[in-house]
Order: structure tokens, then C-alpha cells, then sequence
């Protein structure tokens, strides 16, 4: 696990300084070693830069930028390619010859051989760029699901990209200035990461699943464009019980690629059953593994799963590591985490998961597992019963439908008028959803926003509305879940596990996350998904048993790294009234307003909502990174 920047510059003179300072500030990425080269190109020079965490192959033979054996081609990557054995044996027999045992190595020898056909046969998470200077061009890629980031930003007949914005900040040759459009979508709707565009303005992101090319001779970066789309052809030779067997074996498989490292192991377990299908996965492929797990409890609160972690440390005899964590510790780290996120984020739960990954750290702990994705491939969460309601009807189905709403409701947290109010969501679009939305008490101009500025700018008001382009009756869970895995909700979180095991030099892997694993459960029946019951994730609680305790598996409630967000916030009142008083001299953000709303939900007069911690998040985020 790494970090890497670069560019393409017309000249070479600040190329050294420059790129130095980048990889600086992205050292804690990769804290085991560092490399740059410069490589001129006509009248311009391009800039690859390294930061490593030694995770495979710990010697020097790993150090990057890696050149291929012909000279050709050079390659900066960020991330791990797990089936990199079996690659390495495919090309072997095509003529290749390896000095190391590096995935990068077989990443560099499958790109030379394959070009981007390469890319579906990869099992891993990755951001990389490759030099070809036979073509002058400079391919950059994002894995298929962003595990791992790409910023870059085009100006003046120049390229820059890095892992990170403090790096890529570094390269670029003025201070770029915040995104209204972007901070709009994140302050009013809570959307962030399902695009292109960053809070910074002109600086985007690579979508997961994208590659593009800059043409070195032509002057000219391409757009990006789709190397992997998700499928939601459905399959219909498969039985229930076959595709238990299917997942079952694929989760494994996936788990067994996951657990390849010279470097300690451990799992991050929250209690659910992701994390807890992880674990107990881990256990049943490797009986002798050491396991060290590390979690946050939140400790005298009815969110707390600490009788769930205990469960599972029990039942696969792990090491257990444990964290609880207050409001002043909060305070305390703070302005660290929003440094290390890069960009505003959407809850405190984001600290849980910052300070396990520290735990993980000062534990002597390199790599972790972790159940993320799981959810977005197996319409977990609530279920998704607006599209599962949707495709029921669309199959004229209707006392399915209503059969499915009344048993849906029946779990933990559930009701029928909450269903039917996704069914509508799901249902209408454009002025009438909108207006849905407004009933509902979403307010696209609050009055803590000034809107006439807003106006001025180009900023659009509307609720920042994804739908998949895939989508087809009968099967809107799946087009939702493919939704979820490349642009509403997944990236987000992804985001949030990089930066924190980065910031504490830990490379966190997701097994769920195959393209393997996603092609076979998105090519199933709705039903397998979720039952008639309105039980989420279906078949793959059938695939764990005998692997994850029953009553795990049986668990009718989620929570995960939940916090309790309204107490911790609160009891900082002083100290977020003078984050929320420091003046950002925006003209569209109504700070006395803001204030002024604050102040009622102290007292008890307004009701406590996510509100409160964005106003906080992009306050404090804003001056560190703006202002």
C-alpha cells in the first residue's frame, strides 16, 4: 500500500522541489520507502513519484517507479494485487521473466502484455499510472470500486495527479478555491464522492472503474472513460441452494487471495455480520492463523456491540483489541482526522473507525480485513424496499408486493408507511419528487444558506439525484446495488477506510469487493437477495452457515461503528460555538444563522439531525484546507 503524484510539466526546473514536497506530505502512506523520476518528454518533462508500505516482497526490489525490462514502460501504483501468483505463473509461460516478488512487478508485465484487457483479470484494489514512452502517453486507471484513490488536475498545458490533496495541493501552481456546487451537495443534501468533482475547484476525482490517457505529444488529457460497468443480466440456471454453494466458495476464495501478506494480519470487527463472516472466514481457511481483531465499543450505550465482538473473539479464539472513545477525545483529534479525510465527511462514526485503525497500528498490526462493500452487493441495509416493491409490481406480481411490505416491516427499525414512502421515492421523478422530498422536510434552501449568491454562481438546488443507467423492470434492487458499488455510497465509505488506515500506515483490505464476487451476486434472482421475509442478505447468510455462529447470522438489527453522534456533539457545545463564530467569509453560508439554529438545538427546541455535524465538518475542514 502506497501513495504516488506526479504529472506532466513543461519544464523540469521545479519538477525536483515540487514532487519532493508532494510525497512529503503523503509519506504516512508509505513510510518503508520513497522514489521519484523525471523523464523527459520533448520540451516537457514527466514526474512519477513514490511512497511505499512494504506489504509483499519487502526488499528493494520492490521500489518504485518500476521500469518493465525493455525500457518502455514505467508504472507508479498504489495498491495490491492479490491473485498476483497466478498471474505471474500465466505470464512466465508467455516468455516473462520477474527479478522480484512483487504484485507490482506482475502488474508492469501484465499491463505490457495485455494492455487494459489486463485490468478484469486483476483481483485486487489499485490506482497506478504507466509511462509508455514508445507511444508518449501516460495511462492513468482506478480499480473497479475506488478502493484505492486518484485525484488529478488539468492547467495551463500541464497534468498533475496524486493519491491524496495535501500532495496533489503541492503540485499545482496556485491554491485552488472550494466548489460551491460541491459544497452545496454536501452541506444541504449530505452528498459527497458520487461524481467526478471534488470540494476543490477544478480538481476531480477518477470514478472507480475509469482510465484515461494523456497524449504527451499531442498535448492533450483524454477523457476518462469506463473500463468495467456492473451487469445486471440476470442468470437463471441457478437454484438457491447452487448459488449458496457459489458465494460460499467465492467469499472463501476471495478471503484466502485477501489473507497473501509478509506482514501481520488482523481484521477490523464491529459485530455485524459482515465483519463477523470476515473473521470466522479467516479462521475456517487458516485453523493455525493468528487472529488479532480490533474494534470500537461504545461503551454505556444502547449502541454498543461489544456482546457480538465477544461472540465472535470467542468463537475463532482471536486476540481482541478494543477501543472507546469521548467527546474530548474528539475534540482532541479532530482537526487531525479532517486533515487526514482530505474532504468533508458525513458522521462522527468516521472517528470510531479512524481510532481502530490507530489501535490496529500501535498493536503492531500492517494489514487489516474488513466487511465493507457488503452491503451495496447484497441489498442489505434496509433492504431496499422501494426497488424491491417496484420490481414486484413491474412483474405484475402485486400480492407479492403487498405480502413482501407487511413482513419487510416487521424487522427492527421498519414500517409499511416507511416502505410505501420509498416505493413513492422510487416511483417519481423530477418536480413531483421533488416535491416529495419537500413534504418529507428536506428544504433545498435552508435559511442558513444565502441563496441569491448560490443563484449568481450556477449552482444547482435540487437534490443531487442518481439513477443507474442500467436499470430494467424486475430487477431495480440489482440496478440500485450496481449504483451503490460505483457511485452513491460505496466510494464515500471507501474513502473514509483509506485515508484512516493510511493516516496510521495500515493497509486496510476489503475481500467482499471481487469482481469475481460482484459478477455472481449481481447476476442473481431479487429473492436470493433479499427473501420474501424481507431478510437482507439472503443467500449469503445461507452461504456462512457452519462458518458464522447462527445467532450472528440470525441478528435482525445492524449498527456497525455507530456513535452516539447526539451526545458527543452536544456536550461540546462551547467548543463548536467558536468552530461555528470563525468567520469563512463565504457569501453564501448564513454563519449567524447557522448559529442561531445551533443554539435551538441545544436547547432543545429543534430536533438533533446529521445537520449539526456538517455545519461543524465543513467549518473546521474549510479553514484548514480554503480558507
Amino acid at each position: 500500500m502506497c501513495g504516488i503524484a506526479g504529472g506532466w510539466w513543461k519544464g523540469s526546473a521545479q519538477a525536483d522541489s515540487r514532487l519532493s514536497r508532494a510525497l512529503e506530505k503523503i509519506r504516512y502512506r508509505g513510510p518503508d520507502d520513497s522514489g521519484y523520476e523525471l523523464y523527459p518528454v520533448a520540451d516537457s518533462v514527466v514526474a512519477l513519484g513514490h511512497t511505499r508500505l512494504s506489504i509483499l516482497d519487502l526488499s528493494s526490489a520492490g521500489h518504485q517507479p518500476m521500469l518493465s525490462a525493455d525500457k518502455r514502460l514505467s508504472i507508479v501504483f498504489n495498491g495490491e494485487i492479490y491473485n498476483y501468483r497466478e498471474l505471474r505463473a500465466e505470464l512466465q509461460g508467455l516468455g516473462h521473466g520477474f527479478v522480484s516478488d512483487s504484485d507490482t512487478e506482475v502488474l508492469l508485465a501484465a499491463w505490457a502484455q495485455w494492455g487494459r484487457a489486463c485490468l478484469e483479470r486483476l483481483a485486487g484494489m489499485f490506482a497506478f499510472v504507466v509511462l509508455d514512452r514508445q507511444a508518449g502517453t501516460l495511462t492513468c486507471v482506478r480499480d473497479a470500486f475506488g478502493i484505492k484513490p486518484f485525484f488529478y488536475a488539468a492547467e495551463g498545458g500541464e497534468f498533475y495527479f496524486a493519491s491524496e490533496m495535501p500532495a496533489l495541493k503541492e503540485l499545482l501552481p496556485r491554491k485552488p478555491a472550494l466548489d460551491w456546487q460541491r459544497a452545496y451537495d454536501y452541506l444541504v443534501h449530505g452528498d459527497y464522492d458520487s461524481g467526478p468533482r471534488t470540494f476543490f475547484e477544478g480538481v476531480s476525482h477518477l470514478l472507480p472503474g475509469h482510465l484515461f490517457t494523456v497524449d504527451l505529444q499531442a498535448r492533450r488529457v483524454g477523457e476518462p472513460h469506463r473500463w468495467w460497468a456492473p451487469s445486471i443480466v440476470e442468470r437463471s440456471d441457478l437454484s438457491f441452494a447452487s448459488a449458496t454453494e457459489m458465494v460460499r466458495e467465492q467469499f472463501l476464495q476471495n478471503i484466502r487471495l485477501h489473507l497473501r501478506s509478509d506482514v501481520a494480519l488482523g481484521a477490523a470487527l464491529s459485530g455485524g455480520i459482515d465483519s463477523s463472516a470476515v473473521v470466522c472466514a479467516m479462521r475456517h481457511v487458516e485453523p493455525d492463523l493468528p487472529i488479532h481483531t480490533f474494534s470500537y465499543i461504545a461503551a454505556g450505550s444502547e449502541m454498543s456491540e461489544e456482546v457480538w465482538v465477544d461472540r465472535i473473539n470467542a468463537h475463532v479464539g482471536a486476540v481482541p483489541h478494543k477501543i472507546s472513545v469521548n467527546s474530548d477525545e474528539l475534540v482532541r483529534d479532530l482537526d487531525s482526522m479532517i486533515l487526514a479525510q482530505g474532504e468533508p465527511f458525513g458522521s462522527t462514526s468516521i472517528y470510531a473507525q479512524y481510532r481502530v485503525f490507530q489501535l490496529a497500528r500501535e498493536a503492531g498490526v500492517t494489514v487489516t480485513l474488513d466487511g465493507q462493500g457488503a452491503d451495496e452487493m447484497l441489498a442489505g441495509y434496509n433492504g431496499y424496499p422501494g426497488q424491491r416493491l417496484r420490481s414486484l409490481i413491474e412483474k405484475g406480481r402485486l400480492a407479492e408486493a403487498v405480502s413482501f411490505l407487511n413482513e419487510w416491516s416487521k424487522w427492527p427499525g421498519r414500517n409499511r408507511i416507511g416502505g410505501a414512502k420509498r416505493l413513492a421515492a422510487e416511483m417519481t421523478e423530477g418536480w413531483l419528487y421533488a416535491l416529495l422530498r419537500k413534504i418529507n422536510g428536506s428544504d433545498a434552501l435552508p435559511r442558513w444558506l444565502n441563496g441569491e449568491p448560490l443563484i449568481e454562481r450556477g449552482v444547482i438546488s435540487h437534490f443531487p439525484r442518481l439513477r443507474s443507467a442500467q436499470s430494467e423492470a424486475g430487477r431495480r434492487v440489482v440496478a440500485e446495488l450496481g449504483l451503490s458499488l460505483t457511485q452513491r455510497g460505496l466510494p464515500a465509505l471507501l474513502r473514509h477506510g483509506d485515508r484512516n488506515s493510511m493516516r496510521f500506515s495500515v493497509e486496510s483490505r476489503v475481500p467482499f469487493l471481487t469482481l469475481d464476487m460482484v459478477n455472481l451476486l449481481l447476476s442473481l434472482p431479487e429473492s436470493y437477495l433479499i427473501s420474501a421475509k424481507g431478510e437482507t442478505k439472503h443467500v449469503f447468510r445461507a452461504a456462512m452457515r457452519g462458518i458464522v455462529p447462527d445467532d450472528v447470522l440470525d441478528r435482525r438489527d445492524k449498527i456497525g461503528f455507530a456513535t452516539p453522534e447526539q451526545a458527543w456533539l452536544l456536550s461540546m457545545a462551547d467548543t463548536v460555538r467558536g468552530w461555528l463564530r470563525e468567520d469563512l467569509q463565504l457569501p453564501f453560508f448564513n454563519q449567524a444563522e447557522v448559529l442561531r439554529e445551533f443554539e435551538l438545538i441545544i436547547a432543545g427546541k429543534k430536533a438533533f439531525s446529521w445537520q449539526v455535524w456538517r455545519w461543524i465538518n465543513f467549518c473546521r475542514w474549510y479553514s484548514h484546507f480554503i480558507a
